[in-house]
Order: structure tokens, then C-alpha cells, then sequence
């Protein structure tokens, strides 16, 4: 091979490392700039924060991670919460109540009430600033519930029969497999009612309800936006416009956008979504929709403030 065919492979061996190296930084740069799309508000300018709270309410850290992070961002000036809600665990109202009256420590919350906000949807509702509700909404359903199924007659029409030994009475119950005892009973409703009491006392001191109104208005009933709005549950009926108008009245700029802070794509992937997803998933021959794999079960346990439709 003469010295013109080896200076003609080494120029070419050249070029293609060249361009191999540009093809990665590419790929990392589009990398980045995607990651930096999973964080609203980062490198952005003064902005109004939103999240929405949909389905059933459980505790939930990365939304408490993403009400936290709203919290320390000097450039979120206020955050609406938008709920969809028939609500969910006592205990997951709870501590989204909490952090998000942290965020009003900082900035104004307001609550938008949209299609249904019952139980611990409503719950969440009452930490922000001010509740603003649709006119045919359904919110309230004040109160909390403890479920669970009995099999004693389904095991006797089988044959089958459960044995238990256990430390104490109470030990294990309500069972699915007998009836309640009284002493079991009493325990539950003992819990059901605790839980009941702190959520009418944190109805009544948020709403500024003297305790028999609000114990009059936590009997499980549900309201429409306007009678929620007249029995003092909501502040006001309408929907962005309205929420704007609230913001300007607490020294929001008017023209501020609004940025949905959104949970990222579950399962590690969410890089591998969208168009440039696509071409992603298309180089490495990957399936598309693998960033829905590893989606969690629900599953409620235990004391539920959770709006339900009879089905008798």
C-alpha cells in the first residue's frame, strides 16, 4: 500500500471519529435538554406553578418531593392546585394538606375545584388561600370510613373454616373471615371517629366555621359548586379567570405563565417519550410504551375519606 492510500485511510479514520464524537455530544445535549423539561421552572423566569391532584389520594412522596420543590423556587410566585379527586386515605390528604399549607407560607395557593373534589379531595382543597369551585362541581362529603369484606358466608357455602389462635381478642381485627365482635367494632369506630374529629376541627378552622356548622355540614353530604359557595365551603365560583384575578389581588404579576409541574414518567425511562423518544426507542429497537412498565397497583388500606357511589 503506497503513502497516498495510508494518508487517504488515516484522513478518513479521522473524519469518522469526528463525526462519532459530534453524534454523541448531540445525543447527550438532547439528553440534557430533556431532563431539564422533567424540572419546571428550572433556568425559566417568574412563573405561576400548577399541579394537578387527580384519582384516588394516597401518600404519595413524589408529589410531596414536587410541592417541595415549588416551595423552594423563588421563581414559582404562587401555585394553583388543580383537584380531581373523590379522595382516598386520610393519612394521604393529610400530608399533602400540610405541605402545601408550607408552600402558603411563601406564596398564595389557591385551590381549583374542578369536576370533583369530595373527602380528602376537599380536604386538600381547604390548605390553599382561597377555593375556587365550578357552578356544577361536587365537593364536600365531609367524613371517614373504614371497609372491609366479610367471606364467613361464602367459606360456609365451601366447607371451608379458618382456625386462629391469637394473643388477645382485639388481635387481627375486623376479619374478613367472622363477624365483627362488639368489642372490635367499638375499636374501629373509636379510630373512625378521632379521624373524623380532627378533619370537621380542620374544616372548621379553615373555613372560619363555628364547629356546630361545620359538624352540621360534615355529615357525608355532597354540595354542587353553589351550594358550596353558599354554605361557606368555597370562596368563589369560576375557573382561570377568576383564579387570575385572585393572584393580581395578592401582588402576582398579571402576565405571568402558568407551568404545570408534572410527576415525571414512571420506571426510570422518560427519556424515551415523545418524538424524540421515538427515534430513540426506533435506534435501540426497543417496544414503544415501555416507559409505562413498573406503573404501581393501587391499593387502600385502613381508614379512607373517599367519596362513593352506592351501588344498592
Amino acid at each position: 500500500m503506497d503513502h497516498s492510500a495510508i494518508a487517504d485511510r488515516r484522513q478518513l479514520r479521522r473524519k469518522l471519529t469526528f463525526w462519532r464524537v459530534a453524534a454523541i455530544v448531540i445525543v447527550l445535549a438532547a439528553l440534557f435538554f430533556a431532563a431539564l423539561a422533567q424540572w419546571p421552572g428550572m433556568g425559566a423566569r417568574d412563573h405561576i406553578a400548577r399541579i394537578s391532584i387527580t384519582g384516588l389520594i394516597q401518600d404519595d412522596r413524589e408529589l410531596l418531593e414536587r410541592l417541595d420543590a415549588i416551595a423552594r423556587n423563588d421563581r414559582a410566585k404562587a401555585l394553583i392546585v388543580a383537584i380531581s379527586s373523590p379522595g382516598g386515605t386520610t393519612y394521604g390528604g393529610e400530608v399533602v394538606f400540610k405541605a402545601l399549607r408550607k408552600v402558603a407560607e411563601k406564596k398564595p395557593v389557591v385551590s381549583d375545584v374542578r369536576t370533583l373534589a369530595a373527602s380528602a379531595g376537599y380536604m386538600i382543597a381547604t390548605a390553599g388561600d382561597t377555593i375556587v369551585a365550578g357552578e356544577s362541581s361536587i365537593t364536600g362529603s365531609i367524613g371517614v370510613i373504614f371497609q372491609y369484606p366479610q367471606f364467613r358466608e361464602l367459606m360456609d357455602k365451601l366447607g371451608v373454616s379458618l382456625e386462629e389462635i391469637k394473643s388477645a381478642p382485639l388481635k387481627a381485627e375486623p376479619s374478613p373471615f367472622h363477624p365483627a365482635s362488639e368489642e372490635a367494632r367499638a375499636m374501629i369506630r373509636s379510630m373512625v371517629m378521632d379521624s373524623y374529629g380532627w378533619f370537621v376541627d380542620l374544616v372548621a378552622e379553615r373555613r372560619k366555621l363555628p364547629r356546630d356548622k361545620a359538624l352540621l355540614l360534615a355529615d357525608g353530604s355532597i354540595f354542587t359548586g353553589r351550594q358550596a359557595l353558599a354554605a361557606g365551603l368555597v370562596d368563589q365560583l369560576g375557573g382561570s379567570v377568576e383564579i387570575r384575578a385572585y393572584l393580581t389581588e395578592r401582588k402576582v404579576e398579571a402576565d405571568l405563565p402558568v407551568v404545570d409541574y408534572k410527576p415525571p414518567v414512571r420506571g426510570g425511562l422518560s427519556l424515551l417519550s415523545g418524538g424524540f423518544g421515538e427515534l430513540v426507542r426506533g435506534a435501540l429497537g426497543l417496544p414503544s410504551g415501555l416507559e409505562k412498565f413498573g406503573a404501581e397497583k393501587l391499593f387502600l388500606d385502613g381508614l379512607v375519606s373517599v367519596w362513593q357511589v352506592d351501588r344498592d
